[in-house]
């Protein structure tokens, strides 16, 4: 029985010498070296090739190697039936909650278009808002958008959340089901996209839903590229509709050097790195998975294969 790592970053050492300092035991491999393919019982990827799993005829689990598993129901040759894992990093909420305060500050305070003056030589006070000027809807109330709303409602903004399933978030006034959709857009200043990538969600960030969100609202993506359509936001923005987005994933990444996105003034981009797991911290769990799969134990962080979350 082995490990084997899939990713196609320059990370495939340092996850193997991590995973193998947490349990010298382990019998771990890269991808791209030679290894017996027959042992492979696990393995930890990270937006794999496509086609890379199905060479492992003894494979039991997939286990992704961040919280997102979006990448692994696109590829349809994966083996069916067998157990995804995600990782859940005690980290990985708190570091997102930080980076959507700072861009929501950011906005509220005129930061990134005082940028813009600043490498014009424009000298431009300009109004800005305050806290409870704005009210902040969370789209997706899972871990990373729950804790989220709870850190935006104890720095005193007026905070509402949407779900597919009912949510109680104390501090935040939760909306659920395509019913309460359109209330809680019709009141949400700046919209927070943190929903997981689904066939549902795919697109959900278009024409029809950020037109319901009130003049000069303000959008942040940082969930996953696919949610947005790029020519619906670049439309909103162009007709003053929209204020300004912020962006920190992408249907490509990086992001094309052509693309409209980066000379937008609007537009403010960060490259997919608003939360990133801490290697050290996620280790523990993948073992115990690990040794949990070889002893036939529930494993931990299943992924509803139905749901694709």
């Amino acid at each position: 029985m082995a490990i084997v790592i899939i990713r196609q970053d320059s990370k495939i050492e340092l996850w193997k010498n991590a995973l193998q300092k947490a349990d010298s035991s382990l019998k771990v491999y890269s991808y791209l070296e030679d290894h017996p393919k027959d042992e492979i019982t696990m393995a930890v990827i990270w937006k794999h090739p496509a086609g890379s799993l199905a060479v492992y005829p003894n494979l039991k689990c997939i286990a992704s190697a961040g919280a997102g598993v979006d990448y692994i129901f696109e590829d349809n040759t994966r083996p069916k039936n067998i157990p995804i894992t995600r990782i859940v990093d005690p980290f990985l909420a708190g570091d997102m909650s930080e980076h959507v305060l700072a861009v929501i500050f950011a906005h509220l305070k005129n930061l990134n278009a005082y940028k813009l003056d600043q490498v014009a030589n424009v000298w431009e006070p300009k109004d800005y808002l305050r806290i409870k000027d704005v009210t902040v809807g969370i789209l997706g109330l899972g871990e990373l958008g729950s804790l989220t709303a709870t850190d935006l409602s104890k720095y005193g903004f007026n905070v509402q959340g949407w779900s597919r399933s009912k949510k109680n978030i104390d501090g935040v006034q939760t909306f659920f089901g395509e019913d309460q959709q359109q209330n809680f857009l019709g009141s949400t200043d700046v919209l927070v996209c943190l929903l997981p990538l689904t066939p549902a969600t795919q697109g959900i960030l278009n024409t029809s839903l950020m037109s319901q969100l009130p003049k000069n609202a303000y959008v942040i993506n940082v969930a996953r590229g696919g949610h947005l359509v790029d020519e619906d936001l670049l439309e909103l923005l162009d007709s003053g509709h929209l204020s300004g987005a912020c962006l920190d994933v992408y249907h490509t990444e990086p992001l094309p050097t052509t693309h409209p996105f980066w000379n937008h003034k609007k537009v403010h981009m960060t490259p997919h790195y608003a939360s990133v797991s801490d290697t050290n911290s996620v280790m523990p769990q993948i073992v115990d998975n690990y040794k949990r799969l070889i002893s036939g134990k529930k494993l931990l962080h299943l992924v509803d294969s139905d749901k694709g979350y």
